[in-house]
């Protein structure tokens, strides 16, 4: 029960979002009476196939995940069921939280990369057309 109790907290800062003014649920946690916190399906609710694949790449490249895969629930419903499995002892939640992270990471480098990109080409293009005396 503690353990559960845990895991819940563990993701709390990720459940919910402001949307139009009401606290709407981003994302559940589905898992199967019976079984352990090593298998657990993750719904997350208004993401497709943009972040689905992304994030199955990166928690994919964990060792300890023996299994990571995403589906779509149907065309006209914007939200994705992202399933993990680990080895051993290591909970579910916690490749999870590692691939959002690493996600995030990776998104905050090509866009920094980007804006530099951005202002180098801005700076030359300004040097190129001041006139020369």
């Amino acid at each position: 029960m503690e353990e559960d109790q845990e895991l819940e907290r563990k993701i709390s800062g990720l459940k919910t979002s402001m949307a139009e003014g009401e606290r709407k649920t981003a994302l559940e946690m589905v898992q199967a009476a019976g079984t352990d916190r090593q298998c657990v399906t993750f719904v997350l609710h208004e993401e497709d196939h943009t972040l689905g694949n992304s994030l199955r790449y990166m928690i994919m490249k964990n060792p300890e995940v023996e299994f990571c895969g995403y589906t779509t629930t149907h065309p006209s419903e914007s939200k994705i069921n992202l399933r993990i499995q680990t080895r051993g002892t290591l909970p579910a939640v916690e490749p999870f939280q590692k691939g959002l992270n690493e996600l995030m990471n990776v998104c905050q480098h090509v866009l920094d990369k980007f804006e530099a990109s951005i202002k180098d080409y801005k700076e030359h293009k300004a040097s190129r057309s001041e006139p020369t005396v």
